[in-house]
């Protein structure tokens, strides 16, 4: 399905989830797919920084738990592949079998670390070739997309990084991820090299190295996929801090209680009536 999707010239819009109720949010709010981001799942279940601290076990868990209740096509972010070309293939089989869509793969060593911090490191063009070789041979089927990412324009710049993702587009990637783009000229760069041969995806940091812009923008540069990863969760952090502060001076949620959803709302939002009508089935 995402694969004839990306046949369309319209751009797809993935936001950023860490969990089913985000993801849940994201199909009820109509868009077309959702991007599983390792960053976010670092920040929300462990309050910590997206430095390769979250494991392959751990997203497989968040993946089941997404797909269990939510049918969009999910894009996965599996970082390095936690670990060599065998890792990549074990990654790659248990996340198809959770129910990942696309797989995003990117060439920094381990641990990696976010594409927006500095002081990233890198494996070899040919270590990473492998890796995506690896990714499509263990993939049960061609509908799971293999996303290859270089995060080579920080660390050996530009050209070094169109020529990483040209080494990575013959090895057989289904979609072209150049992380960390400067500005609009070297996104221009990156699409007339690439746009015409294989769908490109945009990652819009809030504060990052790329300029954020919106998707009609992307759409007319020439990008296939958008992707908002972790404005989610910079979202829901800015409005619980406002929560919070609010909670503790007040000593009551009433002051806050236009910016939240009541009892009742929130399990309509989550499908509690007809949970429970499914329930009285098999009384």
């Amino acid at each position: 399905m995402l694969r004839q999707r990306l046949a369309r010239p319209a751009l797809l819009l993935a936001p950023g989830v860490h969990d089913a109720l985000t993801a849940l949010l994201v199909e009820q709010a109509g868009f077309e797919a959702a991007y599983l981001s390792g960053a976010s799942i670092a920040y929300t279940r462990l309050g910590r920084s997206d430095i390769g601290l979250v494991t392959a076990s751990e997203v497989a868990n968040v993946i089941e738990n997404i797909r269990e209740r939510v049918a969009l096509p999910l894009i996965v972010d599996a970082d390095t592949g936690f670990g060599n070309a065998l890792n990549v293939m074990r990654t790659v089989r248990m996340f198809e079998r959770a129910g990942a869509s696309a797989l995003q793969l990117e060439d920094q060593t381990l641990p990696k670390r976010c594409g927006h911090l500095d002081g990233k490191t890198l494996v070899t063009t040919d270590e990473m070739t492998g890796k995506i070789r690896a990714a499509l041979d263990a993939r049960a089927s061609t509908e799971t997309l293999i996303i290859a990412r270089t995060d080579a324009v920080a660390v050996e710049g530009l050209e070094a990084a169109l020529e990483r993702a040209e080494q990575y587009l013959v090895a057989g990637a289904d979609v072209l991820f150049i992380e960390a783009l400067r500005d609009v000229t070297q996104m221009q760069q990156a699409l007339a090299r690439f746009a015409h041969r294989v769908p490109l995806l945009a990652n819009m940091v809030e504060g990052g190295k790329t300029p954020v812009m919106p998707a009609a923008e992307l759409e007319r540069l020439g990008y296939r996929i958008a992707i908002f990863p972790g404005g989610t969760v910079r979202a829901f952090a800015h409005a619980l801090q406002g929560y919070f502060e609010s909670l503790k001076a007040a000593g009551t949620t009433t002051p806050w209680r236009e910016h939240m959803l009541d009892f009742d709302q929130l399990n309509r939002v989550i499908g509690t009536p007809d949970l429970l009508a499914l329930g009285k089935r098999y009384e």
